[in-house]
């Protein structure tokens, strides 16, 4: 192995971004499947009497409705029934197709689906910053700078790949 003299930039191994564009699209697939399935789960929890099987749950751990924890599933499961259909569900399908369409073209290392990866992934951080500045606590500090340095390897990954190309010494005229 030879070390690179000044004039030779390093350029990366093209394994190790093909690996990493793969992680991140299995990443998306994943969020997009777990998206279906909830989807799927919360259309079949809302032909059921959502509260009924909160507190027959409760029940069943013996756990007391009037604390923290439990009150909160009631809650949500009191919201389950005024939830609008016709609002969550193209909202569902639109997050879905999303992030399914990340995942195939970050797989793929077609050039939309970078574009598609770092855009999509630099709408949260806005959001992730209120939500640590409202609510600080490790795992939101992980998942906003996971989320930085996912959107920072496809920028710098676009722009490398969108740079223009340095003239080589053949290509100069000749005096």
């Amino acid at each position: 192995m030879t070390p690179l003299s000044p004039h030779q930039p390093h350029k990366p191994h093209p394994d190790a971004r093909r690996r990493a564009l793969h992680a991140i699209a299995l990443f998306e697939a994943i969020k997009g499947l777990a998206a279906l399935a909830a989807s799927i789960g919360l259309l079949e929890l809302l032909q059921h009497d959502v509260h009924h099987l909160a507190m027959a749950l409760l029940w069943r751990f013996h756990l007391d409705p009037q604390t923290h924890y439990p009150e909160l599933l009631l809650h949500y499961a009191d919201l389950l029934v005024g939830l609008n259909l016709r609002t969550m569900a193209p909202v569902a399908a639109a997050y879905i197709t999303v992030r399914l369409l990340e995942a195939y073209g970050l797989w793929k290392e077609k050039l939309w689906g970078e574009w598609l990866a770092a855009l999509s992934g630099a709408l949260y951080i806005p959001l992730e910053i209120a939500h640590l500045m409202h609510s600080t606590t490790l795992v939101n500090a992980g998942v906003l700078l996971a989320n930085v340095l996912m959107v920072g390897f496809l920028g710098f990954q676009l722009w490398r790949r969108l740079k223009p190309k340095p003239a080589t010494d053949h290509e100069s005229p000749s005096n």
